[in-house]
């Protein structure tokens, strides 16, 4: 027994993506509408500057939905090739009283229109994204739209880091002084939808060192620690003015790769009830107290895999390379992605490995030169033993 740690969203899919511009590449329908070259009267000096812009507005049609999740689908440890097994017991085995690799979660998932009916497939490029929600992409000056269903059983909202927005998409429940309509993004009830807008303003965009595009998290605040812990995680990539395809990702990069690296407490998430009664082998026995089970729940996962059963993280020598790298969690989460085989600039700096702490984003270019299959980790020793580990690879 290791025991518990204490540190450690339609026009484009109706009418064909072709007629968008190429919108697909960012595996996502979006609706481009020019925004009012004038604001309306009596908005303030930051809002008619914002206008000006002429920007798009995006509309995406996300649901929170309940999915049952594998954290190694393939059944081995990808890493060294071989089965799941006695190294690998404590986290992925199911039994009387464990759960295993498969959890039920809440996940954000795109929608082709508001009936909510028919999935947007995710595109190749971004099937690495795993559990995370779809990436939501804008320039500078947009507006992004999401109308949002819950489909879980359990409250459920949307919150965005850096982008505009208004009390009634913010997404978050607290005492701010607000009632009525300005509450209504707090807590989408199961089954409910809610339309929350965000703005790609100037200072949303990339900073004075920064390069055409910076990354910010979505994620769900109506239960914070649940809500996140349940599954409800996503990023939105802003790209500076003037640099963006007219999907709204930048036309500087050619690829672009999101990771989440992550402690996934699943005895925090609002499902671990559900998850004893349909996983545990014989769930009389579990004794949610106990510290192997609970230790059994700790998924060190990036975006929702462990032991290298991340896949599509792959490019070509050469390839201008953008990988935006996020942590969630608690503090057992300080995490250091480390590339095996090529190296990446971030903040100014040439490296081979960044830091993460919770809610913290950052972005690093790598122009790969090397190549070959690679190992991606966290480099904490104890991460490394509990699988938050994958490849890449880098074609010739």
């Amino acid at each position: 027994m290791r025991g518990t740690r204490w540190w450690g969203f339609v026009a484009c899919a109706t009418v064909g993506l072709a007629a968008c511009g190429g919108a697909a590449a960012a595996g996502t329908a979006r609706k481009a509408v020019t925004r009012p070259a004038s604001p309306p009267a009596g908005t303030d000096a930051g809002e008619r500057a914002f206008r000006a812009l002429h920007g798009k507005v995006r509309i995406h049609y996300i649901a929170a939905d309940a999915v049952a999740w594998d954290y190694a689908p393939s059944g081995k440890n990808l890493i060294t090739g071989l089965p799941l097994g006695e190294k690998e017991a404590t986290w992925d085995q199911q039994g009387p009283d464990r759960i295993g690799h498969v959890y039920e979660k809440s996940l954000y998932r795109e929608y082709t229109d508001a009936t909510f009916t028919h999935l947007v497939p995710r595109a190749p490029e971004w099937q690495h994204l795993g559990d995370l929600g779809p990436v939501l992409h804008a320039e500078v000056g947009d507006t992004i739209k999401v109308v949002f269903r819950n489909n879980t059983p359990f409250p459920a909202g949307m919150h965005p880091h850096g982008v505009w927005y208004q009390k009634d998409s913010e997404g978050a429940p607290y005492d701010d002084g607000t009632s009525g309509k300005d509450k209504a993004d707090d807590s989408v009830a199961p089954g409910g939808t809610h339309t929350y807008v965000w703005e790609a303003r100037e200072r949303s965009g990339p900073g004075p060192r920064d390069g055409s595009s910076v990354m910010w998290m979505y994620h769900g605040h109506t239960d914070e620690v649940a809500d996140t812990y349940s599954g409800l995680m996503g990023a939105l990539i802003v790209t500076r003015k003037g640099f963006a395809k007219p999907d709204g990702s930048p036309r500087d990069v050619d690829r672009e790769f999101v990771v989440n690296f992550m402690v996934d407490d699943q005895n925090k998430s609002f499902w671990l009830d559900y998850n004893i009664e349909h996983h545990a082998g014989n769930p009389a026995s579990v004794n949610q107290e106990d510290d192997e089970f609970v230790e059994s729940n700790l998924m060190h996962s990036i975006n929702g895999y462990n032991f290298g059963n991340l896949a599509g993280l792959t490019m070509h020598v050469g390839d201008r390379v953008r990988w935006y790298v996020m942590g969630m969690g608690t503090e057992v989460d300080l995490h250091t992605p480390h590339w095996h085989g090529n190296s990446v600039t971030s903040m100014g700096m040439r490296t081979d490995v960044v830091s993460l702490l919770p809610a913290s984003m950052l972005v690093a270019d790598m122009r790969p030169d090397s190549a070959g299959k690679w190992l991606f980790h966290c480099h904490v020793a104890d991460h490394i033993t509990a699988g938050m580990q994958a490849t890449y690879t880098v074609l010739p």
